[in-house]
């Protein structure tokens, strides 16, 4: 019997999961998270925290390891072999996505290092966004700087892609125009028909689209310059936009909105309502790329888990004739829609994991 092992290595922690390999499919075995990376009281790095995985999944035999790959720039449409080339445009690609791209670079090599000879797969978050149409991948800028990369490309394509494959096996019509909205620590929005995305609220980073834990969502560049005439710095503005903004910046107290909608501080409270305005905005947006909404999809773990956000979406968005049943608070995957309401609204668990292990059984 074989294994598939994928992993989703971020600066501090590694997710995993272990799959049975089978003929035509692959089965989960057991999933976890190595935390702590880099800390007094964890690994002291990626390859140490891949020692623990490996004592964890014991006898397994693993035969092809699948990565999570946040950037694929506009060289990987697609999931690839790792070779030293791809891992060398990986990691080109770091400034471009932070808080993620060295560190997805470092899992792969110590996927590497840790299981010589076995094949590695690289699955980007951005490949799913490649289908969209090229006025929505474009900036209002010279075409050059177009051609140079300067574009939309678009996140949580792992996420979405799970999402569209659930909501074919549940029998949605491919004519169907569907938003999904991926909420947790990162946040996103995808316009899909037929299970391909349309248009999507992150772009060139994922720091553009809707407010986030620490990051700041949509921004007038003009801050940026503005920052930089004050003789700050581009690492003191990028740890400023990635690290310290969205909901940790609004609220002062915290990234997390589980303990901001259990806050009376008046901080916390704005910073939970900026949080719906904007997911309500962006809702209008991507029905309006659709040309309309059939169907809203909550997933991540705010959209999983939080009944509070998805009331207040629904009622920002009721002039769309959008209605939540009675009881759709209970916090289980399903129809969250009344029978009158003019929008299906679901709740789907979404699993990047199987969507790796997938397209790695796929190439290997």
């Amino acid at each position: 019997m074989s294994h598939l092992l994928t992993l989703n290595a971020g600066s501090s922690s590694i997710k995993y999961a272990l799959f049975e390999r089978q003929a035509m499919a692959v089965a989960p075995v057991l999933t976890g998270q190595v935390e702590g990376i880099a800390t007094a009281t964890g690994p002291a790095s990626h390859a140490d925290a891949l020692g623990t995985v490996m004592r964890v999944i014991g006898a397994a035999r693993v035969t092809a390891v699948g990565h999570r790959i946040v950037h694929g720039g506009t060289g990987f449409d697609h999931p690839v072999l790792v070779d030293d080339g791809v891992l060398a445009q990986i990691e080109a690609l770091g400034p471009l996505a932070p808080l993620h791209q060295p560190h997805n670079a470092a899992g792969v090599r110590a996927a590497r290092t840790a299981f010589p000879g076995v094949p590695q797969v690289a699955c980007f978050d951005t490949a799913f966004h490649r289908a969209m149409p090229t006025l929505n991948q474009r900036f209002a800028l010279p075409r050059a700087l177009h051609e140079a990369g300067v574009r939309r490309y678009g996140f949580h394509g792992l996420s979405y892609e799970s999402i569209a494959a659930q909501l074919a096996g549940l029998g949605v019509p491919d004519e169907a125009r569907v938003v999904v909205a991926h909420l947790g620590n990162g946040a996103s929005m995808c316009a899909m028909r037929g299970g391909r995305s349309v248009a999507t609220t992150m772009s060139f980073s994922p720091l553009d689209g809707l407010p986030m834990g620490t990051r700041c969502g949509r921004l007038d560049a003009a801050v940026v310059l503005h920052l930089l005439d004050q003789g700050r710095s581009s690492a003191e503005i990028a740890r400023l936009l990635y690290r310290e903004s969205g909901l940790l910046g609004l609220s002062g107290l915290s990234s997390d909105m589980r303990t901001l909608l259990a806050s009376d501080s008046a901080d916390a409270v704005m910073a939970v309502d900026y949080f719906i305005e904007h997911l309500a905005r962006e809702l209008a947006g991507m029905a309006a790329a659709l040309r309309g909404i059939d169907l809203l999809v909550f997933t991540g773990g705010i959209g999983e888990n939080s009944a509070v956000v998805r009331e207040r979406v629904a009622q920002a968005a009721a002039w769309m004739g959008l209605r939540l049943s009675e009881g759709a608070s209970t916090g289980a995957t399903g129809v969250l829609s009344s029978t009158d309401s003019a929008v299906q609204v679901r709740v789907l668990r979404t699993d990047e994991e199987a969507v790796i292990a997938r397209h790695t059984a796929r190439l290997t």
